[in-house]
């Protein structure tokens, strides 16, 4: 027994200078980033790629020296082997609406939830430069003296690479979006450069550039739209498009966001333009279609007529255009024209009668039109209860219509939450009318059984 206590004495003993491991050498870092520099300026080792290639690995390792025993989702556990304990610790720290735990430590201030790293903050550096884009430009450099150095400028450059997407995403995993934007950006920058072999992944200025938009609307600093744009522009050039197509939202909104700028009607103009393109591409991308209804609507770009008549002649030349139909369908919801949304999503079901979503928006339309006409006859001042019971007559009919394409959604789509508790409140709004008590009974049933079965908040 004694022989086991002084074995696990011995392991605490050995493990206490672990408990404080987390340091970073500054003055040795800065020691071998003013050798690199002195060398890379004496005339005679400037010309060797050698000197170079020692210059971005010193500037490299100063600018990765903080955080390169950590990363997003680490077990905190496992992180306080490496870099110790914290020296204080905040609970409830919200940042982009989440809570964490702020972890601070000397070089950088860490957020913790669920026992794992989320993201951090630097708070210092080794020196006061972007020693990572100095240790690009060093690689860069000694690959233009000798191409042969090849491979070895090639390992400099995804470990830069890597710095880069790591930082980028520990960043925005806390939303600090400019600089997640920022190491993205020079992700891609990294990829750019000669000596990178690998394939180039124009996702990362696809990344940079709807992190720009999102830090412009979060911060309200305007400055980050035009980089947004920027951004964005060349990930399109390069090929990139999202499952989605929210890369031309997120450009109209670079656009569009720049209010005060001297070109503001060009803006407005390529922001129409970007928005078409996408349209043409993503025509069931909400956001797109509700991008151009706003642009549209600035009152600067055109009647918002002819962007239904754009959708009209397509639709024209393909009449059997599924998508054409559901964007058409979503911009005439969008413009409470809800006969013509309706009409375009029974187009819709009529090519794809197996689409359940879109039944849904059927009877879901017709709800809404019933609940505009109700509001309507509130605001009237009737003189005759007759001329009040015909018009209520109306509205119940329209809300009639809407039941057999919700009962159609559910029956392609069974036991579908959101269509159970619409059915279930429409219904007994309906329960006077024929049949519909009983419907409310099943359907209020099938609610409660469905409701049971949901995750509790």
């Amino acid at each position: 027994m004694k022989r086991l206590i002084f074995a696990v004495m011995a392991i605490m003993i050995m493990a206490a200078p672990v408990a404080n491991a987390q340091k970073v050498n500054k003055e040795a870092l800065l020691a071998k980033l003013e050798k690199a520099d002195a060398d890379s300026k004496n005339e005679k080792k400037a010309t060797k790629a050698a000197t170079w290639i020692a210059r971005g690995k010193a500037y490299y390792e100063a600018a990765s020296a903080p955080v390169k025993d950590i990363f997003p989702g680490m077990e905190m556990s496992i992180a306080e082997i490496s870099i110790g304990k914290a020296s204080s610790v905040k609970e409830g720290v919200k940042l982009a609406g989440q809570a964490y735990t702020e972890m601070t430590y000397p070089w950088f201030k860490l957020y913790v939830v669920g026992g794992k790293i989320a993201g951090w903050s630097l708070t210092q550096s080794v020196k006061d430069v972007d020693l990572a884009a100095v240790a690009l430009e060093s690689f860069n450099k000694a690959y233009s003296l000798d191409e042969k150095q090849g491979k070895v400028v090639m390992d400099g450059l995804q470990k830069l690479h890597s710095f880069y997407s790591q930082n980028g995403n520990a960043s925005m995993e806390i939303g600090n979006y400019a600089v997640a934007a920022d190491n993205f950006l020079a992700a891609y920058t990294v990829q750019e450069s000669p000596a990178y072999s690998a394939e180039k992944d124009p996702a990362f200025l696809y990344y940079a550039g709807y992190l720009y938009v999102v830090a412009a609307s979060e911060t309200k600093d305007k400055s980050f739209f035009p980089k947004g744009v920027d951004a964005l522009n060349k990930a399109l050039a390069a090929g990139y498009n999202d499952e989605a197509g929210d890369i031309y939202y997120y450009l109209y909104h670079g656009y569009f966001g720049q209010e005060d700028s001297s070109v503001r009607q060009a803006n407005l103009e390529r922001a129409k333009q970007v928005l078409m393109e996408g349209l043409a591409k993503y025509p069931e991308n909400i956001n797109i279609i509700n991008g151009l209804i706003n642009v549209y609507s600035s009152g600067s770009v055109g009647d918002i007529s002819d962007l239904t008549a754009m959708v009209d002649a397509a639709l024209q030349r393909d009449p059997k255009s599924r998508d054409l139909w559901y964007g058409r369908g979503q911009i005439f919801y969008n413009l409470k024209n809800y006969d013509e949304s309706i009409a375009s999503f029974k187009k819709v079901v009529e090519l794809d009668p197996k689409d359940a979503q879109s039944m849904f928006y059927i009877g879901f339309f017709y709800i809404t039109k019933a609940d505009a006409m109700n509001d309507e006859i509130n605001k009237r001042d009737y003189k005759s209860n007759d001329e009040w019971k015909a018009d209520q007559a109306k509205v119940t009919a329209t809300y009639m219509e809407s039941v057999p394409y919700l009962e159609k959604s559910l029956e392609i789509r069974p036991n579908d939450y959101t269509t159970v508790e619409t059915l279930k409140v429409l219904t007994f709004r309906l329960r006077d009318e024929d049949g519909m008590m009983a419907k409310y009974e099943k359907y209020n049933k099938l609610y409660e059984e469905l409701k049971a079965k949901q995750p509790q908040q």
